[in-house]
């Protein structure tokens, strides 16, 4: 469409968004019922004008990836593996349809918006294939020999290795996964391209921890991972030739390298501050103390860790403006040659550089692939920085690594993006009115220097307050936290970052082949104390943190505003508005569960009106409860009564003896967590919810009013979460009424390829635990699962 016509169209849609101005005597005359269709017209006009200028100004281009993703999305959120003939029929339908409707605009958008996110579904089936990974069935502990592939030293002292399993004896694994990331109590010395070997205790990748939770199990099939564990003593160093393939080679002294580095950097900057310095350059996070690393977590500042677009822009933003004063001091070679394109070259170099030596980790090569965008368009004479360019980069990282799209670096990193070129595009064009107009910016007052210092202070806080609303949904969905006090701390911190951190950093990368990285880095050092300093400071005085779990409707409207607010350039921005009112009511009209029980049946929490929630442990898992407390909202927990002690128990609480334990809900409902089917069975007239932590037991009970739940359920289907409910309503159990138990669990019944391993686990075949010298049943038949012991 020519410029012309769009500027035409501009000027069409520009009255009838607004309304027209109508003189009031014609506006009492039309106050008549006809008003009423009157308007709906008027609307249907202004909404008709809106969509043809944001086809005039290319919008549905950004329509593209955002089609895409939501493809792959929803492919990754299906109960069941759909096969190739059904994605294959999902695009290739629609994409005829389009040329078949070819004449009727509408439906040929739709065809097309079909075909685009039947692609994306594709893609992340294409991904899911080709990773393939083998995922140990069950505990188990071998002799495993293997090359290592990567080595992380933790702020605790102990190393963890990612290895290539090569063998494993004593037992030999006949479904051994092939890398596998264990940790060793100690350094032994052991560099990246070694063999190892040593005696592990394997586990499967677990599931979410709560229905919608982090699916470790899910992350660890996309990157590879079979197993995790720990060495059963010291690893042993194996003499072995090197790898033959060049491709091992090059990533192992790649790793080493990236090891060699941060052990330079711990040299000249100690303690956590070092830590911090080595995740910024060699992207080794492992060492950070978890105290710090917290502390970043509640004062909003965790971003600065993340080798992401923040780092790669800085990184080649300070090569740009290095490369631009010293061509300034040569203004004849300036005046004739393109140095921006030049300073530009150099700068993606040395963003390509910085991932390199970060570890390349797939939130660096998303950044680095914006930002590769983003100065290639430089160097042919394009805007760097427009939406048209974050959407080309949001297509290639999906089609490349389409299981990114629910993660949560995708997410915030491209909403934060998007949510910043709106604002900044908006700004510019207000600005460009004024100045059209003849209204210049007011001068006098502060002078030359106040002013730009004023400006960067508002550009900070500008920057902080949009990409922190941007981010804060995706952070309250994957984390279920947020940072109120976020903005202070940015403000605080970012002028650091930009100043006497990121800049030094480069310095260092660039002066530590020739061993002279110690004076950046010592100031590079000053500027990360700062930052813990400003973090510890906000995180001890921010009142909240964690606010609860949010529904999947309220994340998808929130993201339909974002799109709304972000991609439309007309008045239907203004759609984005209800739709954020929608989805602050669905959030805050969600219902958290009453009880939780983990996916190995070990552990069940039980909600109180208190704001705390009972256990039936007295020394939980603190990683289950400490992400179980944040979706709760709640503000702690309450330990179990030992029953003979006899005390009354009016709160609600967990109340145990060697065979079971047993709580009553402020609803009423009794809850029951026992060891064996015999220790449930007198609980079956009493009870509501019974879990038994049993893969070998039956259902004890005969009423089907009762939910009975056992190891063996939770090995197949994951974590679950029950809700109570008073029968024949939907509003949540009170006094007076029975209630009925309605439970979730964090996985569907059909199989997924990242948690196929689940049913060869000796509790999902509903076998007791093992016991050595025990033969499998399966093997005696000829079969074998995934970690039996043969």
């Amino acid at each position: 469409m020519s410029t012309m016509e769009t500027q035409r169209l501009e000027r069409a849609a520009a009255p009838a968004a607004a309304g027209a101005h109508v003189p009031a005597s014609r506006q009492s005359d039309r106050a008549r019922p006809a008003s009423i269709s009157g308007a709906l017209v008027s609307a249907g006009r202004a909404f008709a004008a809106a969509l043809a200028l944001e086809e005039a100004r290319g919008t549905p281009f950004l329509l593209v990836p955002v089609l895409f993703c939501a493809g792959a999305a929803l492919y990754f959120a299906l109960p069941f593996e759909p096969g190739w003939p059904l994605l294959a029929a999902a695009l290739v339908g629609p994409a005829a349809a389009r040329f078949l409707v070819a004449r009727h605009r509408v439906a040929a958008r739709l065809c097309a918006a079909f075909a685009f996110a039947a692609a994306g579904a594709g893609a992340g089936k294409i991904e899911t294939v080709r990773a393939d990974t083998a995922m140990l069935g069950s505990a188990v502990s071998t002799v495993l020999t293997g090359r290592v592939v990567r080595v992380e030293h933790q702020a605790s002292g102990r190393t963890r290795y990612t290895i290539d399993v090569e063998t494993t004896r004593r037992p030999l694994l006949r479904y051994a996964p092939d890398r596998v990331r264990v940790t060793a109590r100690a350094d032994p010395g052991i560099a990246a391209g070694e063999r190892i070997e040593g005696v592990v205790r394997l586990f499967p990748p677990s599931g979410p921890v709560r229905p919608y939770g982090y699916d470790f199990a899910f992350e660890s099939y996309m990157a590879g991972i079979g197993a995790t564990g720990f060495f059963l003593g010291m690893p042993d160093r194996q003499m072995s030739a090197g790898a033959r393939d060049i491709a091992p080679r090059l990533a192992a002294g790649l790793a080493n390298m990236r090891q060699a580095i941060a052990g330079r950097i711990r040299r000249h900057v100690a303690g956590a501050e070092g830590e911090i310095a080595a995740a910024l350059i060699a992207g080794t996070r492992a060492g950070i103390p978890e105290e710090v690393d917290e502390a970043l977590r509640r004062a909003g500042l965790a971003h600065i860790l993340s080798i992401s677009g923040l780092h790669m822009a800085l990184v080649a933003g300070t090569v740009m403006l290095a490369l631009r004063a010293l061509f300034a001091l040569a203004p004849g070679f300036s005046s004739r040659r393109p140095v921006k394109k030049y300073a530009a070259a150099l700068a993606l170099a040395a963003a390509a550089y910085y991932l390199a030596i970060s570890g390349a980790a797939v939130a660096a090569q998303r950044s680095f692939i914006m930002i590769a965008v983003m100065l290639v368009a430089l160097l042919f004479d394009r805007a760097a920085i427009t939406m048209r360019n974050l959407a080309i980069a949001a297509l290639i990282i999906a089609a490349l690594a389409p299981h990114e799209v629910v993660g949560p670096s995708f997410q915030m990193s491209f909403a934060a993006t998007a949510a910043l070129i709106a604002a900044y595009t908006a700004w510019s064009n207000r600005v460009s009115a004024r100045t059209g107009a003849g209204r210049a910016p007011p001068r006098g007052g502060l002078n030359a220097a106040g002013r730009r210092l004023a400006y960067f202070a508002t550009g900070i806080a500008a920057t902080s307050l949009i990409a922190g609303g941007a981010t804060t949904v995706y952070a309250i969905w994957h984390f279920h936290r947020v940072a109120p006090l976020g903005l202070v701390a940015n403000l605080a911190a970012m002028p650091v970052v930009s100043t006497l951190i990121m800049p030094p950093a480069v310095a260092a990368g660039v002066l530590m082949p020739v061993g002279l990285e110690g004076p950046p880095l010592t100031v590079m050092g000053q500027g990360i104390a700062i930052m813990v300093a400003v973090a510890r400071w906000v995180a001890d005085h921010s009142p909240i943190d964690a606010v609860g779990a949010m529904p999947p409707l309220a994340l998808i409207l929130f993201t339909a505003a974002l799109l709304v607010a972000t991609i439309a350039t007309s008045g239907l921005r203004w759609l984005a508005l209800p739709l954020a009112l929608a989805a602050t009511l669905a959030f805050g009209m969600r219902t958290p569960p009453d009880l939780l029980v983990s996916e190995d049946a070990r552990l069940a929490a039980l909600m109180r009106d208190d704001g705390l929630f009972a256990v039936n442990r007295p020394r939980p898992n603190g990683f289950t409860i400490g992400i179980w407390q944040k979706a709760l909202a709640a503000t702690g927990y309450v330990k179990p009564r030992d029953r003979a002690d006899g005390k009354p128990e009016a709160e609600t609480r967990f109340v145990c003896d060697a065979a079971a334990c047993e709580a009553v809900h402020a609803g009423g409902a009794v809850v029951v967590h026992a060891k064996t089917r015999a220790a449930a069975a007198p609980f079956c007239g009493v009870a509501s919810v019974i879990v038994i932590a049993d893969a070998t037991a039956a259902n004890p009970c005969r009423a089907k009013d009762i939910l009975v739940v056992t190891a063996r359920d939770l090995a197949r289907r994951g974590s679950l979460e029950v809700r109570f409910k008073q029968v024949g309503t939907e509003s949540a159990g009170a006094s007076g009424g029975p209630l009925r138990a309605e439970a979730r669990f964090a996985l569907p019944r059909n199989e997924r390829p990242w948690f196929a391993h689940r049913k060869f686990s000796r509790e999902a075949r509903g076998l007791a635990p093992y016991k050595r010298g025990e033969k499998s049943r399966n093997n005696k038949n000829g079969k074998s699962g995934k970690g039996d012991k043969s």
